[in-house]
């Protein structure tokens, strides 16, 4: 019988010395990252921003998503419409499916989906980007001629995807309402003065706003967590192809997460 506790106490204590290592290893890596972040925020400074820089990933990043973000959204709007509207149907309620329906995709889905969406264009091909620099030693030849990476490549994509992120929300917000109207009123038969009037009866603009603030948190954590992965990626084109699905992985997980916190603590 001691046999078989020693036997049992030796197992679990090789797993968890085993397992040490690793948790060591990610609280340096997440360390490393607010480091990383905190250099990049103490960038920002009107006298070093590169305007023209910021612009051109403004159009990469928010213009060049019109299409995923208008595509996302009108069917998200479509499905709250049919589905709200089925529901309140059993109550003799029909005409509160607009209201409900935008109150959701203003304060939670807009927000969640478009920065998903975000990620799996935009935060993957920052990822992408850089990693294929660092591999190539473009990163490295750009600090050997006195030119600050941080400055050049992480600034400007940081600041864009806090900007233009909520924009994209705000759009998922117009075409989204779009939708759950052309199901409401057209296929469901809502009459349509009732379905405007409760939807501005019971609209708020602090809803928007908060979606839009979301928005902008989750732009921060995208821009962050696929630069960091991208600028520290090594490895050749496995590491490359590693950072990019990482730094999707890692967004993804934090966007959800971080909507919670943010929800349960600030609204």
């Amino acid at each position: 019988m001691v046999k078989y506790v020693h036997t049992f106490l030796q197992t679990i204590g090789r797993n968890v010395l085993s397992f040490l290592p690793w948790i060591c290893q990610q609280t340096l890596e997440l360390g490393k990252f607010f480091l990383f972040l905190k250099n990049t925020v103490r960038l920002i400074h009107p006298k070093r921003l590169r305007y023209n820089l910021v612009m051109s990933h403004l159009k990469l990043m928010g213009v060049d998503s019109f299409f995923i973000i208008g595509l996302t959204s009108i069917f998200t709007g479509m499905v709250m419409g049919l589905q709200m509207g089925r529901a309140f149907e059993l109550f003799q309620a029909e005409t509160l499916t607009g209201a409900v329906a935008a109150i959701a995709i203003s304060k939670e889905l807009a927000p969640v989906l478009a920065s998903l969406m975000f990620t799996a264009r935009v935060g993957s091909s920052m990822a992408a980007q850089l990693g294929t620099m660092r591999v190539t030693e473009q990163i490295d030849a750009m600090s050997a001629m006195a030119v600050n990476p941080m400055d050049f490549l992480i600034l400007p994509r940081f600041l864009a995807a806090i900007l233009i992120l909520p924009l994209l929300t705000a759009l998922f917000d117009y075409i989204g309402m779009l939708g759950a109207y052309v199901v409401g009123v057209e296929l469901l038969h809502i009459d349509h003065a009732a379905f405007i009037e409760r939807t501005i009866y019971y609209m708020e603009i602090p809803y928007i706003v908060e979606g839009m603030f979301k928005a902008a948190f989750f732009g921060l954590i995208i821009s962050s967590v696929s630069c960091y992965k991208g600028f520290y990626a090594h490895g050749g084109a496995e590491g490359v192809g590693r950072a990019t699905t990482q730094s999707v992985v890692v967004s993804s997980v934090c966007i959800l997460v971080s909507d919670y916190f943010l929800t349960a603590l600030l609204f």
